[in-house]
């Protein structure tokens, strides 16, 4: 089974892989049609090995990182008209006789991106590999709530067309967590699909990557997306989710056939008020679930209240905290919400933090009242039908 020209496009890039190219060349043009291979800054024989190769190339100096490589291809592959753009790594790890698998998934789930899973405990699989593949798990979850095996793996599957437009700030080989987040946040379906996978012995492998330099790029890119999936894609895929069908099940659920008491729901409602104005951006929802279960609140509605924090509340949020630290610090404060920059909290920042404790605590034990009050009107009890 291979792939038809003009739906997948398969992309080797390399970089001073001179002793394995030809023959993943070969293997994989077994089963596509279509090959380009992205010579990435290679010093080796490689450009005397692609100039004896039929396929198409694309070559550039200096090395320039994985992702960077990944990058021009998909462009490429986005001007050729491809829908699909299939990616394996020049080293021989991978077999080209999985090429089959990722057309079959990609025939029962259109347009997902599909990343080959690999046995992550053989006898031969590195050390380094799994500890970093565990790790990359572990914030890809975080980022976006979707469990996978191996989100470190190369032998993926990319829909080139639903990509188009994706914007990217990483080169190198965090690029490929970036790509699977961004592909998530986005809505395209992001799947495993199991593989095989071959390593040689130590000594004969060939690894570009640096585990200092390069566990730092993938730490400081994971921090950004963890802000960025607390500040912005949780609270739009809250908002998405609020249909009435969703809203009647979670009231059902977390209200009306709660066991909790009529105290214990109305003090989870103010807590997650309370983390949601409290000046923890990024950690409010976090910070709100740990908080209810160490407290035995309701942990949903916590977590849901303190989405109060949503992108169009920030501006009165930020507002009224900082006219709040004006007041108890007896300092004066501008008139118009559009006075209030960033530029203007950060530099006032103990006025912005006093204000908004201050709010946080004021406008909890408010929406704790307000919610004991709707609850005992409801004339709800625990375990109503």
């Amino acid at each position: 089974m291979t792939g038809e020209k003009n739906d997948i496009l398969a992309v080797i890039p390399t970089y001073n892989n001179e002793k394995t190219l030809a023959r993943v060349i070969a293997d994989v043009r077994r089963y596509c049609t279509d090959v380009l291979v992205v010579n990435d800054g290679s010093t080796d024989a490689t450009a005397q090995i692609l100039a004896r190769t039929e396929v198409a190339s694309v070559s550039y100096a200096p090395n320039r990182g994985k992702g960077y490589a990944i990058r021009r291809a998909l462009r490429y592959a986005g001007e050729h008209g491809y829908r699909y753009m299939l990616t394996i790594d020049s080293d021989g790890q991978h077999f080209a006789s999985d090429i089959p698998e990722f057309v079959r998934e990609a025939a029962k789930t259109p347009d997902a991106l599909l990343v080959g899973a690999r046995n992550l405990h053989s006898d031969n699989m590195p050390g380094k590999n799994t500890f970093a593949n565990k790790f990359s798990n572990f914030w890809f979850r975080i980022e976006t709530g979707i469990r996978m095996e191996d989100t470190q793996s190369g032998f993926r599957l990319y829909p080139v067309q639903r990509m188009k437009g994706m914007k990217f700030i990483t080169r190198r080989y965090e690029f490929e967590v970036e790509v699977l987040v961004r592909a998530a946040w986005r809505g395209i379906a992001v799947r495993n699909i199991p593989v095989n996978v071959f390593y040689p012995e130590k000594s004969e492998r060939v690894s570009h990557f640096r585990p200092g330099k390069d566990f730092t790029r993938i730490s400081i890119l994971n921090t950004f997306l963890v802000l960025g999936a607390l500040l912005f894609y949780y609270p739009w895929r809250f908002l998405r989710s609020l249909t009435k069908e969703n809203i009647r099940r979670f009231i059902a659920d977390n209200v009306t056939r709660s066991r909790d008491s009529n105290p214990r729901l109305a003090a989870s409602i103010g807590l997650g008020i309370f983390f949601g104005i409290a000046p923890l951006w990024g950690y409010q929802m976090i910070a709100a679930g740990v908080t209810a279960h160490f407290t035995r609140l309701n942990k949903a509605v916590a977590i849901i209240s303190s989405n109060i924090s949503i992108p169009p509340m920030i501006p009165f949020i930020l507002y009224g905290s900082y006219w709040t630290g004006a007041q108890v610090l007896q300092r004066d404060m501008p008139l118009a919400l559009s006075d209030i920059t960033l530029e203007r909290v950060a530099a006032d920042m103990f006025q912005y933090i006093v204000g908004s404790f201050t709010m946080a605590a004021v406008c909890a034990i408010a929406a704790t009242a307000i919610g004991y009050a709707l609850l005992v009107s409801c004339k709800r009890t625990p375990r109503h039908e």
